[in-house]
């Protein structure tokens, strides 16, 4: 009898609940990825870039253990029929199931072919450390606040990573459709190359270790400073399932005890929260979760939109920042939290705009954490930060590029202005725009809105928004 393994973010061949399943019990295993061209485009963004990346190294480790991975690309279903044709004996296959989105879908639609084909499908809970219905408040409702939802979490007992026998004799070599490996051939060939960017399970394992042995200690501090990198840079290899988060979090927490390891730890179950809040919330992505801000009278200026994108709004901690997504597919966390203030409250430009701006360019991008972070900038997501509340992007820099170094290396134009000075170049007078060698509205545009006002309106526009939403309901 022949089982199916199908990959999806699950891109590993170690602590792999599926993979794990599936070598145990399958007589014979045919491994297969599918690319669907409904959810891939023939020449993708950034972040499709690096998960198919993240494909043909999967598919490279699987060659230099004896075994091979099948590429499937076309509609989902007329795929799964050709491959039962050619598997006469297909009787299983082994996932590791998605809790939302786009994956929650296609596994109800593909359930049905399943069962009329009788496949036994097994699906397993993978992607993070909880289900998104296992932490529930005392009254079994889901938890709003990650404070309390954090104090349950850890309290409950972790997963421990499995082993996983990779049994080369059992995987099936035979390839079923040339086309579809000649096809998904080209596709890779249209990606864009990363040639910075380290994937793979052993430049996961690499990098952890790094993070652990040099910054783990100090990260509850050291993580604000974009010019220090002294993050984990776990984010595209969990997002991939290159690594899985039961491997991140026991090697962790085997570290010393430190304030740096305890962050980090909640910074996992921000993780797990986040894909609760999606969930439970399936419209996210298009719709503020907080009725009361669904009425925003955004500004959406486009040519603004543009500035923003290009890292060319006068205002260099915004414009560094958006330069390194731009030029790497990565952003620093504090620097999502500034530009996105900025985007939100500073342009009044509606947080969708910024998200699906982030989703083309991160090699990270993780549906649930993307719309979560969004969602929290602009004050309409569970426990999102007050609206209110509006990042002042030069008082930002001031605290956490103090001597302007990061700036300078994203931003070369303000590289010769001095520490104090460089945060607000708008400040300069002539005589210091020719010290510096940088000239306004030539070299470095003046800021495209004045933030004391901005912030003004935005909390206006939020107000008025809830003023409208209140006044339907009476």
């Amino acid at each position: 009898m022949t089982s199916v393994m199908w990959f999806r973010r699950d891109l590993r061949l170690e602590d792999n609940m599926a993979l794990k399943h599936a070598f145990e019990e399958a007589d014979r295993l045919y491994m297969v990825f599918h690319v669907n061209p409904e959810q891939f485009l023939e020449e993708g963004s950034t972040n499709q870039a690096s998960f198919f990346s993240s494909v043909q190294t999967l598919r490279e480790e699987i060659e230099e253990k004896g075994g091979k991975l099948h590429i499937l690309k076309g509609d989902l279903k007329a795929c799964f029929e050709k491959l039962y044709d050619e598997l006469a004996d297909w009787t299983d296959v082994y996932i590791n199931r998605d809790e939302k989105g786009y994956g929650l879908e296609r596994d109800k639609m593909i359930a049905a072919f399943f069962k009329e084909k009788n496949i036994k499908a097994h699906g397993y809970f993978d992607h993070h450390m909880h289900a998104s219905g296992e932490i529930k408040t005392n009254s079994g409702t889901p938890y709003q606040k990650f404070t309390p939802y954090f104090r349950k979490w850890k309290e409950l007992q972790k997963p421990e990573p499995v082993e996983v026998s990779f049994d080369a004799d059992k995987v099936m070599q035979r390839p079923v459709f040339t086309e579809d490996r000649d096809s998904f051939e080209a596709f890779l060939s249209q990606q864009k190359e990363l040639k910075e960017l380290k994937q793979g399970t052993q430049a996961a394992h690499d990098s952890l270790d790094n993070f652990i042995d040099e910054y783990l200690k100090d990260y509850k501090e050291a993580r604000d400073f974009p010019l220090k990198d002294a993050t984990s840079h776990m984010s595209h290899h969990l997002r991939s399932g290159e690594i899985s988060v039961r491997t991140v979090y026991h090697k962790v927490m085997q570290a010393p005890q430190s304030e740096g390891r305890e962050t980090y730890i909640q910074e996992l179950a921000w993780r797990d929260f986040y894909n609760m809040v999606f969930a439970g919330n399936p419209d996210q992505k298009d719709t503020e979760i907080d009725e009361n801000f669904r009425k925003v009278q955004w500004d959406n200026n486009e040519d603004n939109f543009k500035k923003w994108t290009e890292g060319q709004t006068g205002y260099p901690i915004v414009d560094a920042a958006m330069r390194q997504l731009n030029q790497t597919g990565w952003m620093h966390n504090r620097l999502r939290m500034i530009t996105a203030s900025f985007l939100i409250k500073d342009l009044l430009i509606d947080w969708k705009w910024g998200e699906r701006y982030f989703q083309e360019k991160l090699v990270d991008y993780d549906v649930s954490s993307n719309v979560g972070g969004w969602q929290w900038a602009a004050s309409t997501g569970t426990d999102g930060v007050p609206y209110f509340r509006v990042f002042n992007p030069n008082t930002q820099s001031e605290k956490y590029d103090k001597d302007g170094d990061f700036i300078r290396q994203y931003v070369p134009e303000l590289k010769n202005i001095t520490s104090k000075k460089i945060h607000d170049p708008s400040k300069l007078s002539d005589e210091e725009q020719e010290t510096f060698g940088v000239h306004l509205g030539e070299d470095y545009p003046r800021p495209i809105v004045d933030h004391k006002q901005s912030r003004e309106l935005a909390i206006q526009a939020y107000e008025d928004s809830k003023k409208k939403v209140q006044g339907s309901k009476s």
